[in-house]
């Protein structure tokens, strides 16, 4: 419980002299004294009651609170039986410590705030161990490999009325208690986690969104970690370790509460590492198929080898008409740690429908890993029209449409130092399309790579236009030609304030067009003229002319 309660319960007679930004320290016993130094009886938490009888005179306060605030008990509650008024030396001594003071009217007993203490803090940690024992006993029964984590916050729903959520790193939610959190929240409350453990902090982790407030607690698989958090380096695993969110502030609970949320956390991740053994015979395919596609094996080998892999991916529907490749690679600074087991993992991930709760989706995608680099395999499933037509490529993935909502969580925890760059390749129909498939998503996120950002991806599409040659100019090139072009302007733009730059993006923006740009830029035509004129005559360049228009703008787009 926190000092903020007991203030409130009017029957304890407590009034607040001081340190009401402290409040919110949490009350974990109670213990009365007058000894001048009681620190050999405090172990931190306590509400100490004192009439007083230590203090001889004003000089003895700030030893006294000195004591406590050294022990770390919560809070300091006098009585006003014995001297009337609480002395000031004793209120000034507690503002200097941040010590919270509350004075006990005469009328009420000390027994009766150590009564009510004691039964609020024993109440909740007798709750707390009977739930203990009788999750044990249930799971014995159902288990979390019987019906998934949801069995488990099932659990904290009926014994601790606590409401839950297990989320990915990317902000999906995998199972939950209760309804569905918005997208939005998941995304923050993924954020934060990842934040947090880049950063260091000490969990739960706390966040309060929409006036709610969430406590987050990690879930580490044995099998991603089983070595201990210290034996790893965290970049290993931040990227995919599922958390468990769970709405109440976290941060007044007794250690065995805590206990509890740690001992659920791990059995949700005996569930996490069965499935992940259970992806080991897709990535198996997958790593099967990329090698002999890029070994150059003969295409009926290669289809082959799809006939097997596509009942697996795409169970009861058949042979997959259409396939895409997806290559992600995460790089680090530091170039210490291997970024290819952390995108697969990403990779498996960041493919599954957001809008799809719960982890079977994640059974129909097959990655693989080689060095630094993933590869996923896409099945796309047969969709047919009215006439009967193929529409396969019609629910084909899409570069941008991957990372929107998943974007902010992963910069997060790729922090100052990561990296993931995606490529997307056009979906194609046959054995013989997969390897310029894999070439095509290779590209693609070579096209990534050379973007500004944490997380860029960058899909076929893209190739096929001068996106696909600029990443590749080498960089004193790359200066050398945006200088002579765009100086002149900027120069001029900071002693003139005159916005050439701008007019010239609008300009090219319009096609050239007078009377669009003008519009757009809500000018006179003839000022638009005059910009355009300054422009032609700091840079020798005729704008009316199409090769001067392509040079400005493949230097805009450099810049």
């Amino acid at each position: 419980m926190r000092l903020r309660a007991l203030l409130e319960t009017e029957a304890l007679g407590l009034r607040l002299l001081g340190g009401e930004d402290e409040l919110d320290r949490t009350v974990r016993g109670v213990m009365t004294t007058d000894l001048r130094d009681p620190s050999r009886y405090l172990s931190g938490g306590e509400l100490v009651l004192t009439g007083l009888a230590w203090r001889r005179n004003s000089a003895d306060s700030e030893p006294f609170v000195r004591i406590l605030a050294s022990a770390g008990v919560a809070g300091l509650a006098a009585g006003e039986a014995e001297l009337g008024d609480i002395p000031d030396d004793l209120v000034s001594a507690c503002v200097r410590n941040r010590l919270p003071l509350f004075a006990v009217n005469e009328d009420v007993a000390f027994a009766t705030i150590t009564e009510y203490v004691v039964r609020q803090v024993s109440g909740e940690r007798a709750g707390d161990l009977a739930a203990v024992v009788d999750r044990h006993r249930r799971l014995m029964t159902s288990g979390p490999a019987g019906g998934g984590p949801d069995v488990v916050l099932d659990l904290l729903t009926t014994d601790l009325d606590l409401r839950a959520w297990v989320l990915s790193p990317t902000g999906r939610q995998i199972a939950g208690a209760g309804e569905p959190l918005a997208p939005g929240i998941c995304a923050a409350l993924a954020g934060e986690h990842l934040a947090a453990v880049r950063t260091g902090r000490r969990g739960p982790h706390r966040i309060s969104i929409q006036g709610i407030t969430y406590s987050l607690f990690p879930i580490r698989g044995h099998g991603r970690g089983a070595a201990g958090p210290a034996a790893r380096d965290v970049r290993e695993t931040v990227l995919s370790d599922w958390l468990l969110a769970v709405e109440a502030d976290a941060g007044d609970w007794p250690a065995e509460r805590l206990d509890l949320l740690q001992g659920v956390t791990q059995l949700i991740a005996v569930e996490r590492d069965r499935r992940d053994a259970a992806r080991t015979v897709r990535r198996r395919l997958a790593q099967e198929v990329l090698e002999l596609v890029q070994t150059g094996a003969a295409p009926a080998e290669i289809a082959a080898r799809l006939r097997v892999a596509a009942p697996v991916l795409l169970p009861g529907l058949g042979a997959a008409p259409h396939w895409q490749v997806v290559v992600a690679r995460v790089d680090w600074d530091s170039g210490d740690i291997p970024g290819g087991p952390v995108a697969q993992s990403l990779l498996e991930e960041i493919l599954v429908d957001p809008s799809v709760s719960g982890p079977e989706p994640s059974d129909r995608i097959a990655v693989a890993h080689a060095g630094d680099e993933a590869i996923a395999l896409v099945p796309l499933p047969s969709l047919s029209g009215d006439a009967g037509e193929d529409k396969g490529p019609d629910s084909a993935l899409h570069a941008d449409e991957l990372l929107a909502t998943v974007r902010d969580p992963l910069a997060a925890g790729l922090a100052d130092d990561g990296r993931l760059t995606l490529g997307v390749s056009a979906a194609v129909h046959s054995a013989e399309g997969l390897r310029g498939a894999l070439e095509e998503a290779r590209h693609a996120r070579r096209v990534a790579a050379a973007r500004p950002g944490r997380v860029c991806a960058a899909g076929h599409h893209e190739l096929a236009s001068h996106v696909l040659l600029l990443p590749f100019v080498p960089d004193d090139v790359r200066r050398a030609f945006t200088a002579r072009l765009l100086d002149p302007l900027r120069d001029y733009d900071r002693r003139h304030r005159a916005e050439l730059i701008p007019t010239l993006e609008a300009f090219l923006d319009c096609d050239g067009s007078w009377t669009r740009c003008a519009t757009r830029l809500h000018l006179h035509v003839n000022t638009l003229r005059y910009r355009v004129g300054r422009i032609e005559q700091l840079t020798g360049r005729d704008l009316s002319r199409l090769e001067d228009k392509l040079d400005f703008f493949l230097a805009l787009r450099m810049s």
